[in-house]
């Protein structure tokens, strides 16, 4: 049995999907973009934006009853992969012990122009 998991401390979706659906075990979060969902700001440089997404999932996360801690996969997409070094700088210091599973990926284009999206799959086991 799936279930919709929405909280306003994360930015609303921008189209047909949901901020995350558990389903059963797992907390299935879909890719966030850094929009600041107090404010709609989006976050441009690389560093800010990996902060934002990150504050995102672990808004969602929370509203879930979860933490970083609980994450066991990350797939991560940036359109240029000359920002990769400086991602990997923010984000490892998310995730400072037993960091999840990742791919990251380059691609042409993402929602609103962004230059990162990540998306995660949590564990409530």
């Amino acid at each position: 049995m799936k279930k919709v998991i929405s909280t306003d401390k994360a930015p609303k979706a921008i189209g047909p999907y949901s901020q995350a659906i558990d389903a059963g075990n797992f907390i299935f979060i879909s890719g966030q973009i850094p929009v600041d969902p107090v404010t709609g700001e989006i976050k441009s440089d690389i560093k800010g934006a990996t902060v934002q997404i990150m504050e995102n999932i672990k808004a969602i996360l929370e509203n879930a009853g979860l933490n970083l801690s609980s994450v066991i996969k990350t797939t991560v997409f940036l359109t240029d992969m000359e920002d990769f070094k400086e991602f990997n700088s923010v984000y490892g210091s998310f995730f400072e012990k037993d960091p999840p599973a990742r791919s990251t990926v380059a691609v042409e284009e993402l929602p609103r122009g962004v230059r990162i999206e990540i998306e995660a799959v949590a564990y409530k086991g």
